[in-house]
């Protein structure tokens, strides 16, 4: 049944009017950060204490594989799922998928089990994520969609930073498995008390609804596309909706090779866990740390200036990282990584935002996501191969800055302006 006056003067949208909501979404999505980050250093770096070969590249490529499949798939699902249901159960499914992950990491007996710790962690971070950054999506007005966006990748991506820097430190005094055991339990037990109080948003996703039909005098809706037919329009067919989707998974491949292969460069030249965390947990804060401003500036200047931007400096840092051979200079240039991610990961999914229908937006952005996420497997995947088949890294950070920049390129030259105000 459609919303009433009265309804659609309830679910008002805007950030202001919304703030309590607004906050409590962005400190789920903090604590989903927390969760996907407490893997970021210790794994990789002490993969050996778990029977991984110090050059098994693609064998320890293979959590992150699983990780990316299983999150891209039910990213698509997540989105279709919370149309039908609501963002609110959808967000109480990931939480629990998350109770498996920090117990078999801690039981763990070979590197096996760890890459089914990381399915689990999958349709954690598909669920969770997806359904805070939609759901503050419904809750904001459309010249905020940008913020909202930033704000939510801003806070997911400072916690990412955050966990990898404290289990490095708690590793080392605990051990990793202790680290991540407590670490784990305690965010996942918080976040699932923090859903008592969170209001599900779909109410506001059809007053959007009614405000545009009434805007528009067409009081009838029009039929809803399949999952399939939207998953093809974008994935091929739109030209705008193909270009951001490849960028997502562009971008996603740079992420994994930080994740997977950035750990054991520096092991390899001789730094420890600490230091290791240092850098990688620098390219995340400021990643997190810079989006929320890189969100909101988008909603002023337009998407297609920070998104390029955002390519360039990541390619960048990407190429700067394999010529530099020191600590202090590794942190410039995953700062510098840090940035380009913060110009472009926010606007990518908000310039979808711009162009989806209110109604068909969670699978919109699901089928995004889908894309997205699924360049962990294919990163871990390619990256892997390169670096089996070298036997070292750098050939696979070479790979990486010229995967991103030629995304760049595509997305020049097939992406008009989608921001509403600067059209």
């Amino acid at each position: 049944m459609p919303p009433s006056a009265r309804d659609i003067v309830s679910y008002h949208r805007g950030i202001g009017i919304n703030r309590a909501q607004f906050l409590l979404q962005t400190t789920q999505v903090f604590f989903v950060g927390l969760i996907i980050g407490m893997e970021r250093n210790v794994l990789p770096a002490m993969s050996h204490r778990f029977g991984v070969d110090s050059h098994a590249f693609l064998f320890l490529a293979s959590f992150v594989i699983s990780f990316g499949l299983v999150k891209g798939a039910l990213n698509f699902v997540a989105g279709g799922l919370s149309d039908r249901i609501g963002r609110k159960r959808v967000l109480l499914l990931g939480w629990i998928a998350g109770i498996p992950i920090p117990l078999l990491i801690f039981f763990a007996p070979n590197w096996w089990w760890i890459i089914g710790a990381n399915v689990f962690l999958g349709i954690n971070q598909a669920f969770t994520w997806t359904m805070t950054v939609t759901s503050q999506i419904d809750l904001s007005a459309n010249h905020q969609r940008g913020l909202a966006v930033g704000i939510n990748e801003a806070m997911g991506y400072i916690a990412v930073g955050l966990a990898g820097l404290a289990t490095g430190y708690l590793a080392v005094s605990y051990g990793p498995r202790w680290a991540l055991l407590v670490f784990g339990l305690v965010i996942i037990a918080l976040a699932l008390v923090l859903l008592f109080w969170i209001k599900d948003t779909i109410a506001w996703v059809h007053a959007e609804h009614t405000q545009n039909q009434q805007r528009s005098g067409n009081t009838h809706s029009a039929p809803k596309a399949s999952a399939w037919a939207t998953f093809m329009q974008v994935s091929f067919k739109d030209v705008t909706y193909r270009a951001l989707c490849q960028g997502g998974v562009a971008n996603k491949i740079a992420d994994t090779l930080v994740w997977v292969l950035f750990p054991v460069f520096f092991r390899f030249h001789g730094l420890g866990v600490i230091r290791i965390g240092w850098i990688t947990g620098i390219y995340a804060m400021v990643w997190g740390l810079c989006q929320f401003w890189t969100g909101h500036l988008a909603d002023r200047i337009g998407r297609r200036p920070p998104v390029l931007m955002g390519f360039a400096l990541l390619s960048a840092g990407l190429a700067g990282t394999a010529l530099v051979s020191h600590f202090s200079a590794w942190l410039a240039t995953a700062a510098v990584m840090g940035l380009g991610m913060a110009l472009l990961y926010p606007n990518l999914i908000a310039a979808m935002s711009d162009v989806a229908p209110p109604l068909e937006r969670g699978q919109i952005l699901g089928t995004y996501r889908y894309w997205r996420d699924t360049g962990y497997a294919i990163g871990g995947l390619i990256l892997g191969l390169v670096a089996q088949w070298s036997d070292k890294i750098l050939p696979a950070i070479w790979l990486t800055a010229a995967i991103v920049a030629i995304s760049g390129i595509w997305i020049a030259l097939a992406v008009q302006e989608t921001h509403p105000r600067t059209i």
